[in-house]
């Protein structure tokens, strides 16, 4: 197969899939190596970019996505009605961070920073795809674990986790306490 034949079909795999495919798998699909697949989807991105196309592929980790360019979400929101998502609570915005940053996670883990039930809020991102169970603990109750997903990273328009940015560093400022000598003491407390 030529350049632009490959091209195409990895075009096509992309468009098809509707969900993130692994740069692996359609390198196994078109018998070709991943780095050349790399060199496939950069092309594809570069002649949707110059002709300024409402479609757009997208790197998530190891995985490539065909979505819409943001600069059209919304007339494929009229056009299909899609309703807008309400916006997320600050308190699913902080579970979501802790799910972020420390996954995989229990939802005890989560209540037990936050100091509270986070029932709502779990169950909240879960439906809205941005976080979903990654298995079991293997403790007693078999709790489970969730991370974030490919719709977290689609959300916050990163392609990796590691583009999260960095959590600030705790304060070490810890204030010593000013020891007063014996004499200062019995001053202090005859007055």
């Amino acid at each position: 197969m030529t350049f632009k034949e490959l091209r195409a079909a990895a075009e096509a795999v992309l468009f098809a899939s509707g969900e993130p495919v692994e740069a692996e798998k359609i390198a196994e699909a078109l018998e070709i190596s991943v780095e050349d697949v790399e060199k496939l989807v950069a092309s594809i991105i570069d002649e949707l970019n110059s002709r300024n196309s409402g479609i757009c592929v997208i790197k998530l980790d190891d995985k490539y996505q065909m979505c819409t360019r943001l600069e059209c979400a919304k007339y494929v929101r009229n056009a299909l009605e899609i309703k807008k998502n309400t916006p997320l609570s600050q308190a699913a915005f902080e579970v979501l961070a802790i799910v972020a940053y420390n996954q995989p996670v229990t939802k005890s883990f989560i209540e037990q920073v936050r100091g509270v039930d986070c029932s709502g809020p779990i169950a909240n991102l879960v439906q809205k795809s941005l976080i979903e169970e990654k298995g079991r603990l293997d403790l007693p109750g078999r709790p489970l674990l969730y991370g974030t997903t490919d719709g977290f990273l689609r959300c916050f328009c990163i392609s990796s986790l590691s583009e999260l940015p960095p959590l600030p560093e705790k304060e070490t400022d810890v204030e010593t306490p000013v020891k007063l000598n014996d004499e200062e003491n019995k001053e202090e407390t005859a007055e």
